[in-house]
């Protein structure tokens, strides 16, 4: 299929069977995951047939009357006996299932939503449907509003939206970001809790702690408005790292290496007819237990995030308690530093540095049984991943060795997007140092994801680096990575370290080659895909110093923010009751 192409699709009612038609000829064909659609069809959405279906049930026990037989009902799965995958017992808990009880797959559920979020290409149809469900205050314990996507170029409509729109955040009991503060996810993965579940506007809200399953803004709306969300527990694949990451191998690597050993299972195909694609619709689940390296939870959320590419339904990445804690700590600080300048709602977020200091106190992560099933289990020896994988133009799940694209000449290169941190840019500042001034022959941009990343780099002296090169920043947000405000030239050839790759995304007619920000950083300096040998030599640079290059924004070892957060009396402010 291409843009533009008709499809027709006929739905047989009976069979609860959708097929779909191209020109008269039948290009797919599908069950329906559950004939409750046909009913949310017959509603006008799933909201207005929950919303319906609850008032129904409610009247009718009013009056005396038997339950309904209008509605159709879930099928609820059988129960094999076997153990819980730890995405389940997330989401068990959500329900209010004793402990260490799961959610089978296939099974209908209304988990609570401890966190949710918004951004602002979907938050005025949010805001819309808030008004429509008449919510004056959010169940949801935090609901956080960004402005990531139209800040750095705002159109006359985004302005008068990013002036109109945090107060109506705040004032139903929600946090609202600023323009030029950066992406939604680097803030609103600050502000989880571990184990919960939450959901999000927009397809990255992939928690690298607890899980979410991202939604439209209809149904961000009524989980920010309820507190819960409607959800057919999806089944799930597990992602196993084992072993050292070899030198020169970075997390993005492993993020692309995850299609690639799928691709070679004969589980994905890049090939769009007959698409095949084992992580689609499912939870993808990764074990990092044996790996030897203990992940950051800024780390994992480049695993998390990446879940979107394989069309996974969320994500769910098991931890150690030292790391979360470790973020935890930093995130309090962080909370109360925003407190102290002036963002709200204050009281959301005071209460969730509460809760976030209770776990601290009783520290305890959920893991899987040992005998929990999962759709199909990956086991990746990261021994034989001995070069960067990327993902080739322009397709997310078309990935390959360096060694089988290398050479191809590169005229831009964007480091930006959710999928980065402040290690990243150090990564690339160190690159750029020995390059001589204006000596690039590709345009490259840079774009941090958060405005203290941007702070730190300033105070490091890194932007005079880059602005030294002859590269251009942006303003911490989105940036090119969603292609609805600056954009690369014409049929331009690519490497970025943004989400997806898909046809005229970064640029019209642009070939973009997916990758991580050490190897976009060579690209930048060479104009080419480099060789695996000359990758490695510029990757011994980074590595000799990747003790001072990976150091995380701890906060609560920052005077800067813990001066500010020492002021704030969390207790005091989380007491105050919403008026």
């Amino acid at each position: 299929m291409n843009m533009g192409d008709e499809v027709t699709l006929k739905i047989d009612h009976a069979a609860a069977k959708v097929t779909a038609f191209k020109n008269g000829e039948q290009i797919a064909e599908s069950e329906l995951k559950t004939p409750v659609l046909l009913d949310e069809v017959r509603a006008g959405g799933r909201i207005n047939l929950i919303i319906g279906r609850g008032l129904t049930a409610k009247a009718r026990e009013a009056l005396g009357l038997a339950p309904s037989t209008l509605f159709r009902t879930p099928v609820q799965p059988a129960d094999t006996g076997k153990g819980f995958t730890l995405a389940q017992k997330m989401v068990g808990r959500a329900c209010g299932l004793p402990e260490g009880q799961g959610i089978r797959p296939g099974t209908y559920c209304e988990p609570k939503m401890t966190t949710v979020g918004s951004q602002d290409t979907t938050g005025p149809m949010t805001r819309d449907e808030l008004k429509d469900l008449a919510c004056l205050g959010f169940s949801a314990d935090l609901v956080m509003q960004s402005f990531c996507h139209t800040a750095a170029y705002p159109k006359p409509v985004d302005v008068q939206m990013q002036h109109t729109l945090p107060d109506f955040i705040m004032n139903r009991g929600g946090v609202s970001l600023r323009p030029g503060d950066g992406i939604i996810h680097s803030w609103l993965n600050r502000m989880l809790l571990p184990d919960t579940v939450g959901t999000g506007g927009d397809s990255h809200t992939r928690f690298p702690i607890g899980i979410s399953f991202p939604a439209g803004s209809g149904l961000v709306a009524f989980a920010a408005a309820t507190g819960v969300m409607p959800l057919d527990m999806p089944e799930s694949v597990l992602v196993k790292f084992k072993g050292k990451m070899q030198p020169g191998i970075t997390l993005r690597d492993l993020v692309h290496a995850i299609p690639y050993y799928a691709i070679k299972e004969g589980d994905l195909t890049v090939e769009k007819k007959g698409k095949k694609n084992i992580f689609s619709g499912r939870i993808l689940e990764i074990d990092l237990t044996e790996m030897e390296t203990d992940l950051t939870v800024e780390q994992a959320f480049e695993l998390s995030d990446a879940s979107a590419e394989r069309s996974a339904a969320g994500c769910a990445i098991t931890l150690s308690e030292e790391k979360v804690a470790e973020y935890l700590r930093s995130n309090i600080t962080m909370l109360k530093w925003m407190i102290s300048q002036g963002y709200g709602d204050a009281r959301t977020m005071a209460r969730r540095v509460e809760n976030m200091e209770k776990w601290l106190a009783n520290p305890s992560l959920l893991k899987a049984d040992a005998d929990a099933e999962y759709t199909k289990v990956y086991e990746i020896d990261l021994s034989e991943i001995k070069e960067p994988i990327l993902c080739c133009p322009n397709d997310p799940d078309d990935a390959k060795l360096l060694s089988d694209v290398q050479g191809d000449k590169i005229d831009e290169v964007f480091i930006g997007s959710c999928m980065t941190n402040i290690g990243h840019f150090r990564a690339a500042g160190q690159l750029l140092e020995k390059v001589p001034s204006g000596s690039l022959t590709t345009r490259l941009w840079l774009a941090p994801p958060t405005r203290m990343d941007e702070h730190q780099l300033m105070e490091e002296g890194f932007y005079n680096t880059y602005g030294r090169a002859g590269a251009r920043t942006e303003m911490p947000g989105c940036s090119l990575c969603m292609g609805n405000q600056a954009r690369v030239a014409p049929n331009t050839t690519v490497v970025s370290t943004s989400t997806r790759n898909f046809p005229n995304r970064l640029g019209q007619g642009s070939n973009v080659y997916l990758a991580s920000a050490e190897l976009a950083s060579v690209a930048a300096v060479l104009g080419k895909l480099p060789t695996p040998e000359e990758y490695q030599q510029y990757a011994a640079q980074i590595d000799s110093m990747s003790a001072d290059i990976y150091k995380y924004l701890n906060f609560d070892q920052m005077g800067e923010y813990t001066n500010a957060a020492d002021k704030v009396d969390t207790k005091k402010i989380a007491a105050a009751q919403l008026t």
